[in-house]
């Protein structure tokens, strides 16, 4: 007989919606475009063709509709890995899990999940407007870390190379470098976007070699980062999100990927303030081919 998973373990509202996104079972899509800011929601569904539901929660705003004969549904889903970590596990249990007897089902859902950001460059030829798909990401958050499998869906092999190259303070979270699913990459990408090594932060300053007030453990991360390479790789940005999303996304069985806009060049200094309409085609792209 299998075992049904314990209340505590996955918290049920009283209106059957899984605890923190407050989406109900029936409520999900197969295809899901997932964002940070809870107002950049409403502009994803702005192409929408009709709209079927909104729910909200916290940072968990959730519109779903159709778009060109597709049922789609966007999320937000906040900053950081640890908000990855929520809507990656609850997605999977909306599609996995029978709230009914708390048993996995039988037969396995694959959801396509796209995650749409912005970012900062971290390579002179990525200037400001660059859309750039997370290959791989590199999390420097430390959530993968704590699931049994997480050696299975790494790159062990980068991994090592990386702390060697960076010389990798052994205070910080060990990274992990988790690839985004190919299949999805080729058809999102679509030969029109870069193919890049995007690092998952674990903070927008100190942990993305940014200095206000407090000084850095290591001041010279950044030109350690961008001088690496590996095999033909070499890392393009920063965000916040992609290996966890990558990672638990491989582990759970799901096709993931991000791809972000490029807002800032961190080695040239400059930044757009002004990037909602770069990252508004970049929707209407992903839209389009997901």
């Amino acid at each position: 007989m299998k075992k049904s998973i314990e209340s505590s373990e996955m918290i049920i509202n009283d209106d059957g919606s899984i605890f923190h996104l407050h989406l109900r079972p029936e409520q999900l899509r197969d295809k899901i475009i997932i964002v940070g800011d809870p107002a950049r929601v409403n502009m994803v569904a702005s192409f929408f063709d009709n709209v079927d539901y909104e729910a909200s929660s916290r940072e968990f705003h959730t519109i779903a509709g159709t778009y060109a004969g597709k049922q789609v549904m966007c999320l937000s889903h906040g900053i950081g890995g640890d908000n990855i970590d929520i809507v990656m596990n609850e997605l999977d249990a909306l599609a996995n899990i029978d709230f009914s007897t708390r048993q996995v089902k039988d037969s396995f859902r694959q959801l396509t999940v796209v995650r749409v950001g912005t970012s900062g460059g971290l390579q002179p030829d990525l200037p400001v407007g660059t859309f750039v798909v997370a290959q791989k990401g590199i999390g420097f958050d430390g959530v993968l870390n704590f699931y049994a499998d997480r050696n299975k869906v790494c790159d062990l092999e980068f991994e090592r190379n990386f702390c060697e190259a960076v010389d990798w303070n052994q205070l910080w979270a060990k990274p992990y470098v988790a690839d985004a699913d190919a299949e999805l990459v080729q058809r999102i990408a679509c030969g029109d976007m870069k193919l890049g090594c995007t690092i998952s932060a674990n903070g927008f300053y100190g942990p993305q070699g940014r200095q206000l007030r407090l000084a850095l453990a290591d001041p010279l991360i950044n030109s350690k980062i961008e001088a690496f390479r590996y095999k033909d790789y070499r890392i393009t940005n920063y965000e916040m999100e992609s290996a966890a999303l990558q990672g638990l996304g491989k582990m759970l069985g799901h096709k993931t990927m991000t791809v972000c806009a490029i807002i800032a060049n961190r080695l040239a200094g400059n930044a757009n303030s002004n990037y909602k309409s770069s990252v508004k085609d970049l929707v209407k792209l992903v839209l389009d081919r997901i």
